[in-house]
């Protein structure tokens, strides 16, 4: 488990993390998602102990990483893949990893055929596509077998195959019982690996929910056409739903789905012209939380 507390870091009169708390609980993939800029990274750091916070605590499994008795058997990361020598092979840059915590030849196999490198562990890093130089760095996070993990920015720039394989074991970590902290800026990505999202903007925690109820939040109404709208505003309404005028002509349908809508329609021989579900995106949320791209 990772817990935040109250975190403050401070770089002269820059700010760049301000009262964070969070926790990060074993058994899912908690995405840590912001701008560019807006703490991440400087908080996996300090979570790291790479550096010290200004005041406050980060703990892993209850504890700073840096008075842990095996920190790298305990928790792994991932924070530049582009640290990765280039003139060394996958196997060499591995190997030279686990000889610092006596990992031998055997867990680096094992840990290449995990990451799906095993056919180019011997080529140069140089060599290798984006994707596939992202997935050593992996490799590396994953090399002491550590039940926490901090991943940044993973899928920075990968096509769209090596997104999917990264969520895919982002999502097969966490059901191993581990805890799985990944950063991103870009919410559809978080959207689509998370169980749980942490919203962060100038160093500061802005929202923290469930993945699942934040999409299901911006379901917003049916849009519905109908030449008989009374009789069918009579019907939806003795369903539970709220029927509302909407600009048009047509009507805006809350609280109830429209497979019902269409189903109570037929039933009552009412022809429907339109029926358009209306989601707001949480992509489009995100950037108005957040101030980005705004138009």
């Amino acid at each position: 488990m990772i817990e935040v507390r109250e975190l403050i870091k401070d770089y002269g009169d820059k700010r760049a993390v301000n009262q964070l708390s969070f926790i990060a609980r074993p058994g899912m993939v908690t995405g840590f998602v912001g701008p560019k800029g807006s703490g991440k990274s400087t908080t996996m750091r300090i979570i790291l102990g790479l550096d010290a916070p200004t005041s406050g605590t980060a703990l892993v499994n209850g504890h700073c990483r840096t008075v842990l008795e095996r920190p790298m058997q305990t928790v792994g990361a991932m924070l530049d893949a582009k640290a990765v020598p280039g003139d060394c092979t996958a196997a060499d840059h591995l190997r030279f990893l686990g000889r610092a915590s006596g990992i031998g030849p055997h867990r680096v196999t094992e840990v290449l055929r995990e990451v799906e490198l095993s056919a180019m562990a011997n080529k140069r890093v140089s060599e290798l596509p984006r994707g596939m130089r992202q997935r050593i760095g992996v490799a590396g996070a994953l090399l002491n077998d550590p039940g926490v993990l901090l991943f940044d920015e993973p899928m920075q720039g990968l096509d769209a195959d090596s997104i999917e394989w990264t969520r895919d074991l982002m999502q097969s970590l966490a059901d191993e019982g581990r805890t799985v902290l990944v950063s991103s800026s870009q919410m559809q990505d978080m959207a689509l690996t998370a169980d749980q999202l942490l919203i962060i903007n100038h160093g500061e925690l802005i929202m923290e929910a469930a993945t699942a109820e934040l999409i299901d939040r911006f379901h917003r109404d049916v849009l519905v056409r109908s030449p008989r709208r009374s009789g069918l505003t009579r019907v939806l309404t003795d369903l539970g739903a709220t029927v509302r005028a909407d600009s048009g002509g047509g009507l805006s349908v809350t609280g109830i789905d429209s497979w019902r809508i269409a189903s109570a329609a037929a039933e009552h021989h009412i022809p429907l012209q339109e029926l358009t579900p209306r989601n707001r995106s949480l992509e489009d949320f995100y950037q108005e939380l957040t101030g980005i791209n705004a138009r």
